[in-house]
């Protein structure tokens, strides 16, 4: 019922303030069939990296949503990190179908600007007049909020430490919210969001949740009897592929031109700039990210954590790598609680519940990986750079992220299971999120649906895990014992202050 509310005051504001957003007539946009400006779902992008523009050119062909305004600390510039050079670039100008769009640009191209100039030329190739400016520019995503009272859905695609500070406050203007991963980077953060969106009712969608077909289908064969109880999932990324800095940069370059440091920070204590912190680099710090195991186990776990019923982990403990220098002749260690390690693992214990017994999760990144298994040795195997292995007392099941199914081990285990029947045959019918061609799910729940699988008031448990392994790393591989009812670390009383961050006056978050 508030949903079905929120949209009607949305709908008849958008028909009272049309010029202001310059919401165009139907065949102005889409031509014959195209959906009405009063029933498309107005949405702001709230961070426009390289992550949040490549994603942007594949929202705008959604015909149920029309992006309305944009936001970043950062106006226009090429000093961006991707993983492939020109890719950026390629992929935006491919979504919109120029492919000389910035062709002279050096580097990978960022900021609120190119944001806007993404959104126009895309509904200006679509308006019959070959012209559109109805997306408005932010620098502080509380002024969009102030603003753009129209708007009826954001997009969070910030770094990790803004997640919960942005989402909170759409929530509590009633926004409904898509955002990417995690929910937060401190335990206590994450609890709020979901607390948030309980007591707003606004819908909400977390964008891994869109992952786990392989996970899906091991999890029905598992039900089937496949390999007996399961007692343990393996789970190994190649992440990180961005560097995780040893040591904390002492020089002091100066703050590139129209970029916002101050907002960028938002509630993080201050520092001094350095390019070491912005961009896809952010991800190594405990302050500013979530590691490896957020950035990548979101979307290869979620369907772990929903297919088996895994609530907060009862414990987490960790064996992070470390880094040695050489001061005045001396090899030391360095003392290292900034950065996320160069590689490590992470052990998860999850309590037994009354259709399952206990499990453990194991997370395994920078090149680590359980060792080879002997069903893989038989088959004469090796595992792949990134992969999941799921451990029962009869057997084990591999998902390689590189084939279409997983796959029983040895060979032999498997022809023996299947006895002559389809493995194909034996896939889930719901293989991932529900959607019809153009519309998502979480276009649908925004509209007043049915909640996604994505909804936020299912992402406690898994990120009070990833929150707690990063705590874990911090502490040098602690083992934590955790009271998620009371949100308290048990063995370890001095841990608990890592649960919540310090904010910066002004930033303080509250339900």
């Amino acid at each position: 019922m508030t949903r079905q509310i929120n949209r009607r005051k949305f709908l008849a504001y958008s028909a009272a303030s049309a010029a202001a957003f310059t919401i165009v007539p139907r065949h102005v946009l889409g031509g014959p069939g195209a959906v009405a400006p009063s029933e498309k779902i107005t949405v702001a992008l709230i961070g426009c990296g390289t992550q949040g523009l490549t994603e942007l050119v594949r929202m705008l062909p959604i015909p149920d949503i029309q992006l309305v305004a944009v936001c970043d600390p950062n106006k226009d510039s090429d000093d961006y990190v991707e993983w492939g050079k020109g890719s950026v670039r390629a992929t935006i100008a491919a979504g919109l179908g120029k492919t000389q769009w910035r062709a002279s640009t050096k580097g990978a191209p960022g900021g609120r600007d190119v944001g806007r100039e993404i959104v126009q030329l895309y509904y200006a190739d679509k308006a019959a007049s070959g012209t559109f400016k109805g997306c408005a520019s932010y620098t502080d995503f509380r002024e969009l909020l102030e603003k753009e009272k129209g708007v009826d859905a954001v997009k969070v695609m910030t770094p990790d430490h803004l997640h919960a500070t942005v989402a909170i406050a759409a929530m509590k203007k009633g926004k409904h919210v898509l955002m990417h991963k995690p929910l937060a980077n401190r335990v206590h953060e994450a609890r709020m969001v979901v607390d948030v969106a309980r007591k707003t009712k606004v819908a909400t969608h977390f964008i891994p949740a869109d992952s786990g077909e392989q996970v899906a289908v091991a999890a029905k064969w598992i039900r089937d009897g496949a390999i007996g109880t399961l007692r343990e999932v393996h789970n190994w990324s190649n992440r990180p592929v961005w560097p995780q800095y040893a040591t904390i940069p002492t020089d002091t370059p100066p703050v590139p031109k129209d970029f916002d440091w101050d907002l960028w920070l938002g509630p993080s204590l201050h520092r001094a700039y350095h390019p070491h912190y912005t961009h896809a680099v952010f991800r190594g710090w405990y302050e500013f990210g979530g590691g490896p195991v957020a950035d990548m186990g979101h979307y290869s776990l979620w369907r772990v954590f929903a297919e088996f019923g895994l609530d907060a982990p009862i414990a987490v403990e960790s064996t992070p790598s470390h880094v040695c220098t050489i001061v005045d002749g001396v090899s030391m260690k360095i003392k290292n609680d900034y950065s996320f390690p160069m590689a490590s693992t992470i052990r998860f214990k999850f309590a037994g519940k009354a259709d399952r017994p206990a499990i453990d999760l194991f997370w395994y990144d920078g090149g680590m990986k359980p060792p080879t298994p002997a069903e893989v040795e038989e088959d004469h195997g090796e595992l792949a750079a990134e992969g999941m292995m799921f451990v029962g007392d009869k057997g084990k099941i591999l998902a390689d992220f590189l084939c279409e199914s997983p796959r029983i081990v040895p060979q032999r285990k498997s022809r023996e299971y299947w006895g002559g029947r389809s493995v194909a045959a034996s896939a889930p019918q719901d293989r991932g999120p529900e959607r019809t061609a153009d519309s998502p799910a979480w276009v649908r729940a925004f509209k007043g649906g049915e909640p996604t699988n994505g909804d936020f008031l299912l992402a406690g448990p898994i990120s009070e895990a990833f929150n707690l392994g990063a705590i874990s790393l911090q502490l040098g591989g602690k083992r934590l014992a955790w009271n998620s009812e009371n949100m308290k670390i048990t063995n370890l009383p001095e841990a608990n202050k890592y649960l919540v961050r310090e904010y910066r006056k002004g930033w303080e978050l509250s339900v």
